[in-house]
């Protein structure tokens, strides 16, 4: 059975992530459904390493990152740089608490994983 820590964990990292996906217009059934099996994935990926649960969030932004390249292109694309070569954003820490969408072109946290409806206004 699961702990509740990890079930919080990919719940919050569910929400965050399809928050994300809401700022910028792509929360559509297909990204959706790729969200849910990135979900599914953690979740075996949590129950191997409970300790890792509070790894889950930017784990998710990462795999939906990827997912998307795939199906999309560039995700989530960085509002600081826009004018000039269009790249995404990077979640960091890659494996760690706390994770922020950051350009890495500059080094700037541009939002925490969940806020880019901020970064965006």
């Amino acid at each position: 059975m699961e702990e509740p820590a990890t079930e919080e964990a990919i719940n919050r990292g569910r929400a965050v992530v399809l928050a994300d996906l809401a700022a910028d217009g792509v929360a559509g059934p297909e990204e959706v459904s790729l969200l849910e099996q990135a979900v599914s994935h953690r979740r075996w990926w949590s129950e191997q390493w409970p300790a890792g649960a509070a790894f889950v969030p930017g784990l998710l932004a990462q795999d939906i990152q990827d997912a998307l390249l795939e199906t999309r292109g560039r995700w989530p694309l960085c509002p600081l740089c826009r004018a000039e070569d269009p790249h995404a954003l990077e979640v960091e820490p890659e494996l760690g608490e706390d994770p922020h969408w950051v350009c890495s072109v500059t080094g700037t946290a541009v939002a925490p994983v969940g806020g880019l409806a901020g970064a965006r206004q």
